[in-house]
C-alpha cells in the first residue's frame, strides 16, 4: 500500500485541510480501514479503489474517526488529485467521475484548482426548535444573531446556523464535547467589496465525543452553496473563508452554472507521495 498526503482548499501551501489518500489497499477490512484512519489522525483519510460502476474512473471510500461518510468534500478533491498525480487517466477528456456513497460526482479542472459537483441535498429546511437550540448550544452561537437555521444534509447530516455577520460566526465559542454524529456549522457573511464575501466555520464530533472544529469542509461548503444561491443571497459565484480559529486559511470557490448545477472549487497542493504502508 502507498499513502499520499495532499493539502485541499488552502489559500496557500499547507494552509488548508491535510488529507491521507492510501492506494492499493484493496484487501483491507472496514476495521482496518477505520482503525488506520484513526491512528493517522486527520479529520478525513480516503481509500482508492478501483470502480464497480463502468462510468467511474476510480471508486472512494471516505473514512473519519467516527466511522464511514458516503460523500465528503475535500478528501473528493484531494483523492482525485491523487489519482490524476499517480498516473490515472480519465475515461471522458476534462472529466473525472468518482464513485463513493452518494453515486457518481463529477470532478473537473478549474484554472489551477479542482471543482467537484456538488451531489443533490438529501435534507433541506428550516430546523425544528429542538434542532435548533441544540445547535445553538453546541456552537456557542448567539440566538439573536440567528438569520435562518436549516438543514444541509448531503452525506454529513449538517444543521446550519446563518448568522448576521461574519464577525459573529468567528466569536462563537462551541462547547467541547457534543453526541457521536454530531454535524453543526455556522455562516455569515463579509461587507460587500472583499475579496471574500462569506465565514464558515464546521463542527463534528469525534469517536470519542470530543467537539472537533473542522479546517476546511468541502461537504458543507457545497450544502451552504445550495442553500444561498436558492434562497437569492448569492448570485453566480462567491469565495468563502475557512478555518482562521484552528490555524488554517482555506478559500473554498463556489458557482452555480447556467444549468443550476453548483461548483465546489479549491486549490489542491501535494505535500508527500508514495510513502509505504505495511
Amino acid at each position: 500500500m502507498l499513502l499520499d498526503l495532499v493539502d485541499v482548499f488552502g489559500s496557500g501551501s499547507l494552509t488548508g485541510n491535510p488529507l491521507a489518500v492510501v492506494r492499493g489497499g484493496e484487501g483491507l477490512s472496514d476495521a482496518q480501514m477505520l482503525r488506520l484512519t484513526r491512528w493517522l489522525g486527520y479529520s478525513e483519510t480516503t481509500f482508492l479503489l478501483p470502480p464497480t460502476d463502468p462510468a467511474a474512473d476510480y471508486r472512494v471510500r471516505i473514512f473519519y474517526p467516527a466511522g464511514e461518510l458516503p460523500f465528503a468534500g475535500h478528501p473528493t478533491l484531494g483523492t482525485a488529485h491523487a489519482w490524476l498525480a499517480a498516473g490515472g487517466v480519465p475515461k471522458s477528456a476534462g472529466r473525472v467521475v468518482q464513485e463513493c456513497g452518494v453515486g457518481l460526482v463529477d470532478v473537473r479542472r478549474e484554472g489551477d484548482a479542482l471543482a467537484f459537483r456538488a451531489p443533490p441535498l438529501i435534507r433541506s429546511g428550516p430546523l425544528d426548535d429542538a434542532d435548533r437550540a441544540d445547535v445553538v448550544r453546541l456552537t456557542g452561537a448567539k440566538d439573536s444573531e440567528i438569520l435562518a437555521a436549516v438543514h444541509a444534509e448531503n452525506g454529513p447530516g449538517w444543521k446550519l446556523l446563518h448568522l448576521a455577520c461574519a464577525e459573529a460566526v468567528l466569536a462563537a465559542e462551541p462547547a467541547s464535547r457534543a453526541p457521536v454524529g454530531t454535524d453543526v456549522a455556522l455562516l455569515g457573511a463579509y461587507p460587500a467589496g472583499g475579496d471574500v464575501q462569506f465565514e464558515v466555520r464546521a463542527f463534528f464530533a469525534d469517536a470519542a465525543g470530543k467537539m472537533v472544529e473542522d479546517p476546511v469542509t468541502g461537504s458543507l461548503n457545497a450544502a451552504v452553496a445550495q442553500y444561498l444561491f436558492a434562497s437569492g443571497l448569492a448570485q453566480d459565484a462567491y469565495v468563502a473563508a475557512q478555518g482562521r480559529k484552528v490555524g488554517a486559511d482555506g478559500r473554498v470557490c463556489c458557482s452555480q452554472d447556467d444549468t443550476g448545477a453548483v461548483w465546489v472549487a479549491g486549490r489542491v497542493e501535494t505535500v508527500s507521495t508514495g510513502g509505504s504502508l505495511s
